[in-house]
């Protein structure tokens, strides 16, 4: 295995093992705690742009498995382990992470103490680094990356549809979408039209839809101008879910405000706790930017909030009939204590609840 070196834009510098595709790349540097779903973590849009760090040790065991995919493609700049399994054992297994990597041009680096790595962001706050194959001393590149034109980036390219065709009409409005979140629709008797992110409000309320979904993706949410324009013109005219980036998108929408974290929530153990019922629950996240409650005061009404550290986790517009959160209640391969948040959504639908 071929050496590389993991230059931080503070200078720290890590040497380690290559695997999957060759090549040299920037990207804003990021880790996640989930202990299983790398295959998950690979293919969402959401991490367009970022070199992602897999805080578990083991990465790789139990293979490549292609339904388990939220994409055609994976979408991470680059990926780092402590240690990658080169035997899977799985009865669905198709192959190994390795290949998987060399076949779509993702840069691996393993052997990294991915412990050490992880503090470091936690302390000093997501940064960006470059993956080399010479011991990198200018950081000017390094230090002037920035993710654009991200949702622009990873939307689909045209319509899809997906569900019963003789079942609720719904729109997923396509951020950067997880494929399960159409398939959680779909699983509710729903027929889903997935739109590009570049659809105006004309277009989709064209289609005549019962419910929209605003789906998560990647990026900035306020570089998204037209998009938020065009969710200014269609709140209250047809029940609207948000989900992490849609609900992002939806407050500034509504006059709120967002800004980046030092490190964000990314895994599947963050804790959410619902502020009238008192229960918390278990979500997968997976987001660096987090919505200001205090700037829609007013607006709406605060719902979630992380237990961990009382950031915003949701909001409900009920003048609306609109409510968003920052988790993922679609989350696959899991925690699935939100799903019922995809029935709320399609009991508002089937009954029709316009204010317009």
């Amino acid at each position: 295995m071929k050496k590389a070196y993991l230059t931080l834009q503070n200078g720290k510098q890590f040497v380690g093992a290559r695997f999957g595709a060759e090549g040299e790349i920037t990207g804003e540097l990021v880790f996640t705690t989930g202990m299983t779903g790398y295959i998950e973590t690979l293919t969402d849009p959401s991490y367009y742009g970022q070199i992602v760090t897999q805080t578990f040790p083991l990465i790789g065991n139990y293979g490549m498995i292609s339904p388990d995919r939220e994409s055609k493609k994976p979408w991470v700049s680059a990926y780092i382990v402590r240690e990658k399994c080169d035997e899977p054992s799985n009865f669905r297994s198709e192959g190994k992470l390795d290949e998987y990597l060399k076949a779509n041009g993702i840069i691996g680096l393993c052997g990294i103490d991915t412990r050490e790595l992880t503090k470091i962001v936690r302390e000093a706050g997501v940064m960006n680094a470059a993956i080399t194959s010479k011991p990198l001393k200018d950081l000017t590149a390094v230090k002037g990356y920035a993710i654009k034109d991200a949702v622009k980036s990873v939307t689909c390219g045209e319509v899809e549809y997906s569900g019963d065709p003789a079942g609720l009409k719904v729109v997923v409005w396509d951020f950067g979408a997880k494929d399960n979140i159409p398939r959680e629709l779909a699983k509710r008797g729903c027929y889903c039209i997935k739109v590009p992110a570049n659809f105006t409000a004309e277009q989709i309320l064209a289609l005549n839809p019962k419910g929209l979904m605003l789906t998560n993706g990647p990026g900035d949410p306020a570089e998204n101008v037209e998009i938020i324009e065009n969710i200014k013109k269609l709140a209250g005219k047809l029940p609207i879910f948000g989900i992490c980036l849609g609900h992002q998108l939806f407050a500034l929408a509504m006059g709120g405000k967002t800004k980046k974290m030092k490190y964000g929530h990314r895994g599947a153990n963050q804790p959410v706790k619902n502020l009238t019922t008192g229960r918390v629950y278990i979500s997968s996240q997976n987001h660096g930017y987090e919505v200001l409650s205090s700037s829609l005061d007013g607006v709406g009404v605060l719902s979630y909030v992380n237990a961990n550290d009382g950031t915003c986790e949701g909001f409900d517009y009920p003048e609306l009939n609109a409510y968003t959160v920052q988790f993922h209640p679609e989350a696959c391969g899991g925690p699935q204590d939100a799903s019922f948040l995809f029935d709320k959504f399609i009991k508002n639908a089937r009954e029709g609840k316009y204010n317009a």
